[in-house]
């Protein structure tokens, strides 16, 4: 959504990189192209010029004109002004101090309400809530039954008294909700609300009843990111007439400008909670003001990629991948497999990429990413025996033709992929070797070298000066990442590489200068 802002700050930034000093014409040049890529973000003129006045006046400041790098220095000064305008810090749920905690939404029709309340739902549930969705939106056809499909898919109960369509009186149905929620020991109650295609007097009247006999902790403002300048009418409207303490951004994942995430917080004064990216229950999570401005100005969004990783990845798979490393066991075609549906959890390669920082400088390069690969390896791999995918060496010409007819890929497919599993293997045996940590197998010549020589410097040992035994072991090029195409699960077998690991992933993958590299310099079976 905030690609074509993240383009042009990023060539303003470039222009300023070749100056070694600023003076007030840079800065007024700057702050020009800045307003100019925010208002055609479609951010509201209220907020871009607040924004535009506090960067000038910061980089006007002593910070800047004594700095060694100026425009990192201003760099940074946009960044924490964004970070400002979008909430400055992340803000929680306010839970009640008696149960049921009730969570109110409200916001136009489309915006996403009720898919949201089965995401805010399964969310509540992975942080060990119990909660309850209400369905009060009574009057668009087949709200209830949606609310109910959701609220099963997200694993939560309902309580749809109503068959809706018209029919009931949705005021009594959040009343009732309540003590519904106490006896069946619920501890938060999401009450989804009826919207309308505009601003309207029973719109609000209905809104403020329901607020008025559930008297919620939180009410959460729904507004589809893509509506653009319109979203702080809405929201301003909403607020005079209901309250909210919270907005949720929705469909954060489309190709609008986005300039409603930068103005709504503003103006309204209150904090973005929550963001939904994308149509699955999954694609929805905690706001973070600091990581959205990191993710604007192409810093990255490592944090987030690390979160979804320990999410995918859990604790006993990769204490159990280190175990085999470190006893030598050898990393099997089972495991790579197992490491490469983890990886396909975390949803699409390139967006997992994109969270890297410098992966905003190659974009074309991610849109060629084809996510297909990895169902193709998938399958090639689950198209051998068991005692194949442990012992890939016995796999043999006639076995390589079955394989291949069995997962629907050619031979050359089957070799290339066993070529880079058995370049991945041999790295993993070589990392394992040159631990040298305790579990991690025994140490590299070299490292015992160095152990005898300062035992021998200490005085301990046998008289005499201590001899290091043993050359220089070859230590692993790329370590602690892994070759292109070979060490991290996503990558293709088939000449479309991808980067050698990834942060937060197993062990054995670490975190690539995606700035060095070049998905066509992987065309050759060799990677190279």
């Amino acid at each position: 959504m905030f690609e074509t802002l993240s383009d042009r700050l990023d060539k303003v930034f470039t222009g300023l990189r070749g100056k070694g000093r600023l003076s007030d014409a840079d800065i007024d040049a700057t702050a020009r192209e800045i307003r100019i890529a925010l208002l055609e973000a479609d951010v509201a003129l209220p907020v871009v010029r607040a924004f535009i006045d506090a960067v000038k006046e910061r980089a006007r400041g002593a910070d800047v004109s004594q700095a060694l790098n100026p425009a990192q220095q201003v760099v940074k000064i946009v960044n924490e002004e964004l970070i400002t305008i979008l909430g400055g810090e992340t803000r929680r749920i306010r839970l009640a101090k008696q149960s049921p905690t009730v969570i109110m939404l409200a916001g136009l029709q489309g915006a996403g309400k009720t898919t949201l309340a089965g995401k805010l739902g399964r969310w509540l549930k992975e942080q060990g809530h119990t909660p309850l969705l209400v369905a009060a939106d009574l009057q668009r056809p087949n709200a209830v039954n949606q609310l109910s499909i959701v609220a099963g898919q997200a694993g939560v109960d309902v309580y749809a008294p109503e068959p809706g369509n018209g029919i009931g009186n949705p005021v009594q149905v959040a009343r009732d909700s309540i003590d519904h929620a106490r006896r069946t020991m619920h501890d938060v109650v999401v009450v989804d609300t009826a919207g309308r295609l505009g601003i309207d007097a029973e719109l609000m009247q209905q809104a403020a009843d329901i607020r008025d006999v559930v008297q919620p902790d939180e009410t959460l403002f729904v507004v589809d990111a893509m509506i653009g300048q319109d979203a702080v009418t809405t929201a301003q409207a909403f607020q005079e007439g209901v309250g909210f303490s919270g907005v949720v951004l929705t469909k954060l994942d489309g190709d609008a400008r986005g300039g409603a995430a930068l103005s709504v917080r503003h103006v309204t004064g209150q904090p973005i909670m929550f963001a939904s990216t994308g149509e699955k229950l999954t694609d929805f999570d905690v706001f973070h003001p600091e990581r959205m401005a990191s993710r604007i100005l192409g810093m990255g969004d490592v944090l987030t990629l690390i979160e979804q990783a320990e999410k995918t990845f859990d604790a006993e798979q990769a204490e159990r991948m280190a175990g085999k490393l470190a006893s030598r066991e050898g990393f099997t075609l089972e495991d790579f497999l197992e490491q490469m549906i983890a990886i396909r959890k975390m949803g699409p390669i390139a967006n997992l990429l994109g969270m890297l920082p410098g992966a905003g400088q190659m974009k074309e390069q991610l849109k060629q990413v084809d996510d297909r690969e990895l169902d193709r390896v998938t399958a090639i791999i689950r198209s051998m025996t068991p005692e194949e995918r442990v012992n890939s060496k016995i796999i043999n010409a006639s076995r390589r033709v079955r394989i291949a007819n069995g997962s629907g890929m050619t031979v050359t497919d089957v070799n290339s992929l066993l070529e880079r599993f058995a370049q991945a293997q041999k790295m993993m045996s070589q990392m394992a070797g040159s631990m040298g940590l305790p579990g991690m197998g025994p140490m590299s010549k070299k490292q015992r070298g160095r152990q005898q020589q300062a035992q021998a410097a200490r005085g301990k040992g046998k008289k005499g000066k201590g001899k290091a035994k043993g050359g220089p072991a070859r230590r692993p090029v790329g370590a602690p990442g892994l070759p292109p195409g070979a060490g991290f699960p996503g990558a293709s077998p088939f000449g479309g590489g991808m980067p050698g690991g990834m942060p937060g992933l197993p062990p054995g993958q670490g975190l690539p200068d995606l700035s060095k590299l070049n998905f066509d310099q992987f065309k050759d079976q060799q990677g190279k």
